[in-house]
C-alpha cells in the first residue's frame, strides 16, 4: 500500500549567481529542521556544488555516483543530524551540467523513492536556465526565486520566470529579496519584478520576504557554519526565520493537495517558444524580450 505523499518539494533558484541562493537554501532548511520537520537538502547545482563548502564537509559520494554508477541512494545521502540529510553534488564535473534527457529522467526516477521520509525536500538549483535547472524547477511544488535589488539580478530572474512560464506553463513563483539595505529597497525590488511579470506575462508573483544585508552572513560563510546556528539573533537570521515560518504554513495548507501528488511532479515536454525583441518592453530596469 502506497502512503499518501506528505513531502513539499521546494526549488530554490535564481536568474544569476552571487545572490546568496545557496546560503538561503541552507539556512531555511536548518530553520525547518530545528522546528521539527524531517528534511532533505539536495545540492542540485550539478557539477558546481557549493553546499558542502558552506558546511565545511567533504562528501565521499555525490549525485555523480547516482548518475554514473547507479549507486544505492542510502550510500550517497549524508546525515547532517537526525532528520536532516544532505544529498551532495559533485564539483568541477562539467559533463554533469548538460545531462541529456535520458540521463535526467533516470536521475529523477532514482530520486523519487527518497522523499517519503521527509516533510520538505529543498533543491538548491544552479543559477540560470539550463535544461536541468528548468526540469527540477518544473517538477517541484514550490519555486522560490532569490533576487537582489541589482538590475542584473532582476532582469535575469525575470528571464528565468518567463522561460518557466512559456515552456512549462508555470504561473506560481515566490520571491525572496536578498541583501537589501532597507525594507523600502526590498519592496521596491519586488515591485519592479512583479510589475514586469504582470505586464508581460499576465500574472503576479508572490512576495515571500526580504533578507537584510548583514555582516554576520559572510562571517558564517567564512566559518563554514549555518548563519542560523552561528548568529541566530542577527537581522538576516530573523528574516530567514520569518520566511521559514511562511513555508511551514504553506506546507500545512497544502497537505490535502500533496496527498494526491508525487513529491516530484511528472515532467511534461517543454513547449517550443520563439523570442523576439520588443523595444517598448523596458520597464523599471528590467528588459523584456518577447
Amino acid at each position: 500500500m502506497t502512503l499518501p505523499n506528505k513531502t513539499l518539494s521546494i526549488a530554490i533558484l535564481s536568474g544569476k549567481g552571487g545572490v546568496g541562493k545557496t546560503n538561503i537554501a541552507l539556512n531555511l532548511s536548518y530553520c525547518l529542521f530545528k522546528a521539527g520537520h524531517p528534511l532533505l537538502l539536495m545540492d542540485c547545482d550539478i557539477g558546481l556544488a557549493n553546499l558542502d563548502v558552506l558546511l565545511g564537509i567533504a562528501p565521499e559520494k555525490t549525485i555523480q555516483d547516482l548518475v554514473d554508477e547507479d549507486m544505492p541512494l542510502q550510500e550517497i545521502v549524508l546525515p547532517l543530524a537526525r532528520g536532516f540529510d544532505l544529498l551532495p553534488a559533485a564539483s568541477g564535473v562539467p559533463e554533469l551540467l548538460e545531462l541529456d534527457d535520458d540521463a535526467r529522467d533516470h536521475l529523477f526516477e532514482r530520486l523519487r523513492p527518497l522523499f517519503s521520509r521527509y516533510d520538505f525536500a529543498f533543491m538548491d538549483l544552479g543559477a540560470g536556465i539550463s535544461p536541468t535547472v528548468l526540469s527540477f524547477a518544473a517538477m517541484s511544488h514550490v519555486r522560490v526565486v532569490v533576487v537582489t535589488p541589482e538590475p542584473t539580478s532582476l532582469t535575469d530572474s525575470y528571464a528565468l520566470i518567463k522561460v518557466l512560464a512559456t515552456q512549462h506553463g508555470l504561473r506560481e513563483f515566490h520571491v525572496v529579496v536578498n541583501m537589501a539595505e532597507s525594507p523600502a529597497e526590498e519592496r521596491e525590488a519586488f515591485h519592479r519584478l512583479n510589475a514586469t511579470c504582470e505586464r508581460f506575462l499576465g500574472f503576479s508573483v508572490t512576495y515571500l520576504g526580504g533578507i537584510a544585508l548583514d555582516k554576520h552572513v559572510p562571517d558564517a560563510v567564512r566559518k563554514q557554519s549555518p548563519l542560523m546556528k552561528l548568529s541566530p539573533t542577527s537581522d538576516a537570521a530573523r528574516d530567514i526565520m520569518a520566511v521559514a515560518v511562511k513555508l511551514a504554513k504553506l506546507r500545512e495548507a497544502r497537505l490535502p493537495e500533496l496527498a494526491q501528488e508525487q513529491a516530484l511532479r511528472p515532467l511534461t515536454q517543454p513547449h517550443k517558444n520563439i523570442h523576439k525583441t520588443s523595444p517598448d518592453a523596458t520597464g523599471l530596469g528590467i528588459q523584456e524580450n518577447e
